[in-house]
């Protein structure tokens, strides 16, 4: 009887995945659902609930004390005080009141607004109350209650050390918006006012009073015992309560790393702008001070509906963390005992299953490492032994185009060797060709405006220079005026010398070509540029190979250029050095090639690329023309020039000219003179 035709994908699923499928479906449902669904969302509905909570526990402090503000002022005596104007009638009541009821502001005013009596403060008197809202409410018949922020010149009327205590210093703080402010000198206080009446129920002033919440860490604590009932977790309180004024804190139990209160605190921006600025309440996680909270704030408001500050209680989120690593570790136990026990069933099934596997594994790496003409018995009629027939079969063509393949190979490789050749080539020629077009639209332009300079400055200069030439004639020799004069004509002739070197560049003079033979010209220029530059300390080296052999050029342009980079040459061997001029000759390339090199400064290599760039200069009084008037000389001769330098070793210049100028030369400028 012939055994069933069975798959092999299907013996593999069967046997390697059903179980670490089961395992891992059913750990991944639980651990969402314990883990994201309810742990974090729990948390944070509670830390809402607190925030409630809280904010009831803050209400009552402000009802506790306008009911004693409303009791006292209902009290016969307090009416009986202001009709009288008597101070001494209610001073024993209101000290009393004010020790006994822990308030930091009690003050007693008549029905024009003018201060009666300050418990904190009984020298302070006679003068109109400034609280604003807080006393006209209750001079209006109304019992009113809320917090307020006091200014610092309030409190020092109040009680002469509300000031000191409601001094905080801010610490700077992560996430906080910016602000210079270095200390927070105004006091929030819970307050409530309440009319005082007369037996004929007339109103015949008012009685406010109130506590200081800053350093004041009686209602935070009172909210963390009333809503976390002290829960600790490794040592520490649980649960937080804070009280900010603005963006500082001023009542908190958060605690900083070293177990002090963090007063002086500051809120973080983005809670900033969501309570204080857009008056809204912010649930979300957060990091307080030194730790990860759920958090949840709220804004608190004044008698006005103003935002002065906001309500925190957060929960700290490291038991959180800590329940759903446990959580973790026990769903990896199922996790990991499920994928043990999978593979185990696999590692049994796939090794039945695997056997003619490995030996076409074999095969194949015979096969890669050059074996050929390889061949696998078919045994069974799955997918297994139709592999093993259609590996036979690839066998057997792959041999056959690998000869193709190594000849079309051979083949590619040749056509790529050229073609890269050949891309090389136009990429060099390409990039030589840009950096021409740059540097001679440049040219261009910086001429046109040296042109135009030059043209509107030799106007005024003649008129200059004659006016000196005739100022020189009328005074005679020995007059104190004479060196001015004098003075005046050498800047106008250095000055139109200037010009003359903007002329040269802005325009291509025309070539008048004759023989020059080099050797001689270098060699007059060598024995002359001591009249421009002082050559003391300096040492000249001559290599002059060319002998009589002359080139074809303007002879004048070219001492120009040979005279300018002798002289910068020179002049950056200021401290002495050696000066070598070197000529040579290729009569097989039909150019000859003149070396100027010195042991000077050198030129740094982020100034190397500029130097022939137009009014660049490094010289307090060059001008930065006479490399870039050279370089335009030697261009239009056909010629290059190229620089080579080391900081502190010295520069070399050199310049290569054919031997023959074309007839019309290369800008179609040049004209043969007649000898």
């Amino acid at each position: 009887m012939r055994a069933p035709h069975l798959s092999i994908r299907l013996k593999l699923t069967l046997g390697s995945l059903l179980p670490l499928f089961v395992a891992i479906l059913f750990c991944s449902l639980a651990g969402i659902y314990i883990i994201i669904t309810r742990i974090n969302v729990l948390a944070q509905e509670k830390v809402r609930t607190d925030l409630n909570s809280a904010r009831e526990v803050y209400s009552n402090e402000i009802g506790h004390i306008r009911d004693v503000i409303r009791f006292s002022a209902s009290m016969p005596f307090a009416a009986q005080a202001l009709s009288a104007d008597n101070r001494q009638a209610v001073t024993p009541f209101l000290s009393a009141l004010r020790q006994n009821e822990h308030l930091d502001i009690l003050t007693l005013v008549d029905k024009h607004g003018r201060v009666l009596y300050r418990a904190g403060n009984p020298a302070a008197c006679g003068d109109l109350d400034s609280n604003g809202d807080l006393t006209s409410r209750a001079l209006r018949g109304e019992v009113s209650a809320g917090s307020l922020v006091f200014p610092p010149e309030q409190m020092l009327l109040e009680g002469k050390e509300l000031a000191r205590r409601a001094t905080i210093d801010i610490i700077p703080t992560e996430r906080a918006k910016p602000g210079a402010k270095k200390s927070e000198y105004s006091g929030m206080f819970l307050v409530a006012s309440a009319p005082v009446k007369d037996a004929a129920g007339d109103i015949t002033g008012a009685l406010y009073g109130g506590v200081l919440l800053n350093g004041n860490n009686a209602v935070v604590d009172r909210i963390k015992q009333i809503v976390y009932e002290g829960v600790q977790y490794e040592a520490k309180d649980v649960g937080t309560a804070t009280i900010f004024l603005d963006d500082t804190r001023i009542s908190t139990n958060v605690q900083t790393r070293d177990g002090k209160r963090a007063i002086g605190t500051r809120l973080s921006a983005e809670v900033y702008n969501r309570v204080i600025i857009n008056r809204e309440k912010w649930f979300d996680r957060a990091f307080v001070v030194n730790d990860w909270y759920f958090s949840a704030y709220e804004p608190i408001f004044n008698l006005d509906g103003g935002v002065i500050g906001s309500l925190y209680v957060g929960m700290r989120e490291q038991p959180n963390t800590a329940l759903k690593k446990k959580v973790n570790l026990i769903f990896g136990g199922v996790l990991l005992i499920g994928s043990l026990f999978g593979l185990v069933v696999s590692g049994f099934t796939g090794s039945h299953l695997s056997r003619p596997i490995r030996e076409l594994q074999r095969l194949v790496q015979r096969f890669s490492a050059g074996e050929r003409d390889l061949r696998i018995a078919t045994e069974t009629r799955d997918e297994i032994g139709e592999l093993a027939r259609e590996f036979n079969s690839m066998t057997g063509t792959l041999m056959q185009r690998e000869a193709a393949i190594h000849e079309l190979n051979r083949s590619l490789e040749l056509k790529v060797q050229e073609r890269t050749a050949e891309l090389e080539s136009k990429n060099l020629l390409l990039l030589k060709t840009q950096e021409e077009l740059v540097r001679a639209e440049k040219l261009a332009a910086v001429g046109e405006l040296a042109a135009g300079v030059a043209h509107e400055i030799n106007n005024p200069m003649a008129i200059i220079r004659g006016n000196a030439e005739v100022l020189l004639m009328d005074l005679p020799p020995g007059n104190s005026n004479r060196e001015e004069a004098e003075i005046i004509s050498q800047q106008v002739g250095r000055v139109e010398g200037i010009v003359g070197n903007l002329l040269s560049f802005a325009r291509q003079q025309r070539k008048a070509l004759r023989r020059v033979a080099i050797d001689r010209s270098l060699e007059e220029i060598l024995r002359q540029v001591g009249h421009q530059v002082q050559l003391e300390g300096i040492e000249l080296r001559r290599a002059f190979s060319m002998g009589a052999t002359e080139i074809e050029g303007d002879e004048n342009q070219l001492r120009q250029v040979f005279t300018n980079l002798i002289v910068n040459a020179v002049q950056a061997m200021e401290n002495g050095g050696t000066l070598t001029v070197r000529t040579d000759c290729n009569g097989e390339e039909g150019t000859c090639r003149v070396e100027i090199g010195d042991t000077g400064s050198g030129i740094p290599p982020e100034q190397i690329n500029d130097i022939f760039t137009p009014f660049f200069t490094t010289k307090s009084s060059g001008t930065g023309l006479g490399l870039s008037v050279s370089y335009g000389i030697v261009e239009n001769h056909g010629g290059t020039i190229t620089v080579t330098s080391k900081e502190c070793e010295g520069s070399q210049f050199i310049v290569t000219l054919p031997l023959l100028q074309a007839t019309a030369g290369r800008d179609g400028m040049g004209e043969r003179a007649r000898t």
